[in-house]
């Protein structure tokens, strides 16, 4: 297991239609490093956004697509998606804020 830092569990978040969506339930979606383990996502969450707290944490690994350029054929990086769910009484996370 690799020794990852909670600043770098989360890579980005995930900004598309369905995740909006998620986001009344106060479930949030992050692109994070793909050996992290959910009690990681779950500080690295909890240490970044001040005053949040983490009911559950579900993960889903993504295979590469595969691409061709001519006859050339490979494939796009692995990534793993986190969906984390806040407790009722945690404070907003602020980077969604406005969207």
């Amino acid at each position: 297991m690799a020794n990852i830092q909670y600043y770098d569990v989360i890579l980005k978040p995930v900004i598309t239609e369905k995740s909006m969506d998620l986001m009344a339930d106060k479930k949030y979606t992050f692109l994070v490093h793909a050996e992290a383990t959910k009690a990681q996502i779950k500080e690295a969450v909890e240490k970044m956004f001040e005053g949040t707290k983490v009911a559950r944490v579900n993960t889903m690994n993504l295979e590469g697509k595969n691409r061709r350029r001519g006859m050339v054929v490979g494939k796009t990086a692995k990534t793993k998606k986190a969906i984390v769910q806040l407790t009722e009484d945690s404070k907003e996370i602020e980077i969604f804020e406005g969207l």
